[in-house]
């Protein structure tokens, strides 16, 4: 194998981990919006409980449980996601490490131990 492939199959194994982080951004922000979403139910109760029914009822009827974009919540943001974009990078990637590299993943950190680490 050639040392350009290596390089190239290394390049996309990076942009694969840097996809893993943007995936996990989406987790977190499904995650924080799910929450803000729970505190916004609390606001309105405590509104409700304050003796302030009209504002709880605004609250209520124009956030609570609101799209985050039209017509999706943040879950179908997330699996829109690893459907149409995180899924087939991971099975690009997987073939054609199976394929230019005989299935030997990392071959270029593992090429980067070797002339890096300490004898």
């Amino acid at each position: 194998m050639t040392d350009t492939t290596v390089e190239a199959l290394g390049a996309l194994s990076k942009a694969l981990e840097t996809t893993e982080r943007a995936r996990g951004a989406l987790y977190e922000f499904h995650q924080l919006t799910g929450n803000a979403d729970f505190q916004v139910g609390d606001a309105a109760r405590l509104l409700r409980e304050a003796g302030h029914h009209a504002e709880a009822d605004l609250v209520e009827r124009e956030i609570l449980g609101r799209n985050v974009i039209p017509g999706h919540w943040t879950f179908q943001i997330i699996e829109a996601y690893n459907q149409s974009y995180y899924r087939p990078f991971v099975d690009i990637e997987q073939r054609l490490i199976q394929e230019l590299a005989q299935g030997r993943d990392h071959l270029f950190e593992a090429e980067l131990k070797e002339a890096r680490r300490t004898r």
